[in-house]
């Protein structure tokens, strides 16, 4: 069992129901995001629950690259292993290519793609010295192919996220280091919630509990919830592009 797991953008969303259901499940817990606030709400709501559960908190801003290798080895030297670290801090600010939203844009790609990369260089570094560890990156559907409007950034990131994931897990490959790529299809979660168009979409609770049973099956790759994200993956790599604007 994977008994300590850091989690990145654990104040909200997928991070936050993760930390939740992991916690049910038995596991300790390092949970970083820049609402520090919101992590100690969610340490008590914990806590509350189950009291043998070990929670520590740390403010970060994974765009403070510096930071994510000090507060990943602080959680490091706090807890004295970590088990598995989870990369799920992330954002959707995206705007249409060429509607002046580059800013928005660019926050996106840094955020999503160039912070991930920071925290999987921390990660992958504490592993190495450990010889044990499980990465796990928070990929997306959209990584399948690209999409379009508000989407087109986004997709792109996570689409570089989950090869960047790939390259990892093959020079990994024959340690006892794990590495997991997860694909989540529409949950309900700020980022999609004003999307009209969002096919087979499902509540935080039960997407975030098709997340918790992959990762804790350690696979190489996984959609979820696998139904009906492995078949829509596999139809989705083959699919014309006018057909792509029904999921962006």
């Amino acid at each position: 069992m994977r008994n300590t797991i850091l989690i990145t953008g654990a104040s909200s969303g997928l991070g936050q129901e993760m930390a939740r259901q992991f916690a049910a499940r038995g596991h300790d817990l390092a949970l970083c995001a820049r609402r520090v606030e919101a992590l100690e709400e969610l340490k008590a709501e914990i806590t509350g629950r189950d009291s043998s559960r070990r929670v520590e908190l740390a403010a970060l801003d994974v765009n403070d690259h510096a930071a994510v290798f000090e507060v990943f080895r602080d959680f490091q030297r706090r807890f004295r292993t970590l088990d598995r670290v989870i990369i799920n801090a992330g954002i959707g600010d995206g705007v249409a290519i060429g509607r002046g939203g580059f800013r928005a844009n660019l926050r996106t790609a840094q955020t999503n793609f160039v912070a991930a990369l920071a925290q999987c260089e921390a990660a992958v570094e504490i592993f190495r010295e450990q010889n044990a560890g499980h990465l796990v990156t928070v990929s997306s559907v959209s990584a399948v192919r690209g999409f379009r409007g508000a989407l087109t950034t986004y997709a792109a990131t996570k689409a570089g996220l989950a090869n960047l994931s790939e390259g990892i897990r093959v020079e990994l490959l024959k340690t006892p280091i794990k590495v997991s790529t997860i694909y989540p299809g529409y949950i309900l979660t700020d980022i999609n919630r004003d999307i009209d168009n969002a096919p087979f979409r499902v509540s935080l609770q039960a997407g975030v509990k098709a997340m918790v049973k992959a990762i804790d099956r350690e696979p190489h790759e996984a959609y979820v919830p696998g139904w009906p994200w492995e078949l829509m993956a596999r139809l989705m790599k083959t699919m014309p592009v006018a057909q792509l604007r029904k999921f962006s």
